[in-house]
């Protein structure tokens, strides 16, 4: 995830500098971190979990809308912008002041988990993630295995509940949006040639 570091900076210079540089960074708090570019599998699946999000929520009717990794999230109360893989927002779009393309109220995130990424994801970065109001569901695809888990807030208090999908039979179940998805298509032209056990 972090490729360098670099000295600190207020949100206006962090979204200038992206614009300048056409290149993504995270900002935390006035440090701003570049992005490193992923994998094709990283690539496949994030199309993969937006293109079944996108067909669930159509089927079903919802007004839910799921936002591709172009999209920022500010996490206001950690005053962060990173941008997830995927997400959902349903109702309208909460923008933030300083950045039209950040949003800050999704329902929903999605991360494909890397070596380089997975203990960040697991840890610091769902931490910070648990912050946002509206979270309900956070999603954890493995690209070196098909498993998936799902993380789901119960009541209003920090407490979630932990689903695992092991294999391509299983179903993803989404509780916050009320959809499946099956784990053949989620990794629909990903060859994993020897699973980890």
């Amino acid at each position: 995830m972090k490729a360098y570091k670099l000295p600190k900076f207020t949100v206006e210079e962090y979204i200038k500098h992206e614009n300048e540089t056409g290149q993504k960074y995270e900002f935390h708090n006035g440090e701003i971190y570049a992005l490193a570019g992923g994998s094709l599998e990283h690539a496949l699946l994030i199309g993969n979990i937006y293109s079944e999000l996108r067909n669930g929520l159509k089927k079903k009717g919802s007004e839910c809308k799921p936002i591709t990794s172009e999209a920022k999230l500010h996490i206001k109360k950690n005053n962060k912008y990173v941008y997830p893989d995927c997400m959902v927002i349903c109702g309208e779009m909460e923008r933030s002041r300083v950045s039209k393309d950040a949003v800050s109220n999704p329902i929903l995130i999605v991360e494909v988990l890397s070596k380089s990424t997975s203990e960040y994801d697991r840890g610091d970065k769902f931490y910070f993630y648990r912050q946002i109001p509206q979270l309900k569901e956070y999603v954890l695809i493995e690209q070196k295995r098909y498993v998936v888990e799902v993380y789901y807030k119960k009541g209003k208090h920090d407490s979630w509940i932990i689903s695992r999908y092991e294999g391509l039979d299983e179903k993803i179940k989404l509780q916050s949006l009320q959809i499946e998805i099956e784990m053949k298509e989620l990794y629909f032209d990903i060859n994993i040639d020897t699973p980890d056990s």
